[in-house]
């Protein structure tokens, strides 16, 4: 946190979004946003406060009962404004999240930019001829939005994670309070931007910057928030969750992950081993869905670890801005030593690196820069086959059979993702259908952007994206009739 004093060369965002107008922060304090390639300052943006969140508060609360009754089709259509503003703004979106969180410029722009649009757009498409109402015998069933949510998001798709949750919420008829990650937040701002200038009424989005232990700490608990969504951590999720348990409010969990890729003895090893490998290491490993645990069976084994090996040592990290580059730092300091504490754990607990490890790159000695890193001879057991390591680390594990693989990879606390390959598309279904978790890659599937999207166990609770995203912003009324 520093002061408001600003050098030209660094973007000032001084100022919160509340009730349609650009608003002066109560506090004076300020938070510095680094860009992980030069560690450098490059912008900041406010520090929250209480007395911020009760303003945006009030103010989603007022606009509350006249958006929630705007017809289905005119919400669509304003959100449809807003997915044209954005799709202007896709270049600038990526390279400001190159520049905050490092995604490699090519990937910014497909997935960091272009995902968010698409998933706006389905749901304006989804308002078309999405059902609020439904007769069952003498009860006409309504569909009515929760009221005022609390959007709490993360850094590492700072754009897509808040679309997920904002877009379902204004869809649903909700009104909104975000808080995006101090880490990356000035797409928010981008989006704030945007709402404006698409003319959603005064108090319908809200968006106030702030750590955590503060501005969400506050949405959690304030008694005027019907509803809080988080994506991140499994423990800021018992925090929410707690904090949010003294007002009984509705809570939405997207949480850690530890996912399983098995590979079935029938599989194309060397195509799924090298599709696993990217799927660890996309965004720098910094995907809370990314398939970190990758199961081989014994019989095959080290003939996996050489592919793996071979295609790990192809994602050479450097600048994002570079187009041929996959592999860009790691998003902040904080996080790149915690990628090297699980790496040197590694090592400790006897696993066996085949290549990476704790040192910079060559030649990036600035900037938040790790290895890609692969573990052999893991044992389920291991903190690093039991903890999100949320970096490019790659863990393979030695299977005997097909129930074996299914008891490895629900061995686990979390539940949010998981993969399987076989040359039998029924077999992997059917050894899919097995993992308790709340999604499947089956012989590489892609993302779907209308498919629900949670986890199992301490993955959290509720789904995004598609009806389903659209139905955790909605309460159900029975009218007898």
């Amino acid at each position: 946190m520093s002061t408001p004093s600003v050098s030209p060369t660094i973007k000032l965002l001084d100022k919160l979004y509340i009730n349609g107008s650009w608003v002066e922060p109560s506090g004076t304090a300020m938070f510095d946003v680094i860009n992980p390639t030069t560690e450098e300052v490059f912008a900041r943006i406010p520090a929250g406060t209480p007395d911020d969140v009760n303003l945006a508060v009030a103010a989603a609360k007022a606009a509350f009962p006249s958006w929630s009754t705007t017809p289905a089709s005119e919400r669509a259509a304003l959100l449809g404004l807003v997915v044209e503003k954005l799709s202007a703004r896709r270049e600038e979106i990526a390279n400001v999240i190159a520049d905050e969180i490092g995604t490699p410029i090519a990937i910014a722009t497909a997935v960091q930019a272009g995902l968010p649009i698409a998933v706006l757009n389905s749901f304006v498409k989804l308002l078309e001829d999405f059902q609020f109402e439904e007769q069952i015998g003498n009860s006409l069933v309504v569909r009515e939005p929760v009221g005022v949510v609390g959007c709490i998001t993360p850094w590492n798709y700072p754009l897509h994670q808040v679309i997920a949750k904002v877009g379902a919420a204004l869809a649903a008829g909700c009104t909104v309070v975000l808080k995006p990650s101090e880490v990356a937040p000035l797409t928010a701002f981008i989006l704030a931007e945007t709402i404006h200038e698409a003319g959603i009424p005064a108090g319908v989005f809200n968006l106030v910057t702030g750590l955590g232990l503060i501005v969400g700490e506050e949405l959690a608990s304030h008694s005027d928030i019907d509803m809080i969504s988080l994506t991140g951590s499994t423990r800021a999720g018992r925090q929410v969750s707690a904090a949010a348990a003294v007002t009984l409010k509705r809570v939405a969990l997207e949480l850690g992950g530890k996912s399983a890729n098995i590979i079935l003895d029938d599989a194309d090893l060397a195509r799924a081993v090298s599709n696993g490998v990217g799927n660890c290491f996309f965004n720098s490993g910094q995907t809370c869905s990314a398939q970190t645990r990758m199961l081989v069976p014994r019989s095959r084994y080290e003939e996996a670890v050489q592919i793996a090996k071979t295609a790990a040592e192809k994602y050479t990290p450097g600048d994002p801005r570079d187009n041929s580059v996959r592999l860009g730092p790691l998003a902040s300091q904080a996080q790149r030593e915690r990628v090297r504490i699980y790496i040197r754990k590694g090592i400790e607990e006897g696993a066996t690196l085949v290549t990476g490890g704790t040192e910079p790159p060559a030649g990036l000695e600035i900037g938040y820069f790790v290895r890609p890193t692969i573990f052999a001879n893991v044992d389920n057991s291991m903190t690093i086959a039991q903890e999100e390591i949320f970096g490019p680390v790659l863990c393979i594990i030695p299977y005997e059979d097909d129930d074996d693989a299914v008891r490895i990879a629900n061995d686990c606390i979390y539940g949010l993702a998981g993969g399987v390959w076989s040359g039998d598309p029924e077999r992997a279904k059917r050894v899919a259908r097995r993992l308790r978790t709340g999604q499947v890659d089956i012989n590489g599937g892609k993302f779907n952007p209308v498919a629900p999207f949670g986890g199992y166990k301490q993955s959290g609770h509720g789904r995004e994206f598609g009806k389903y995203g659209l139905e955790e912003f909605l309460e159900v009324k029975s009218l007898q009739l």
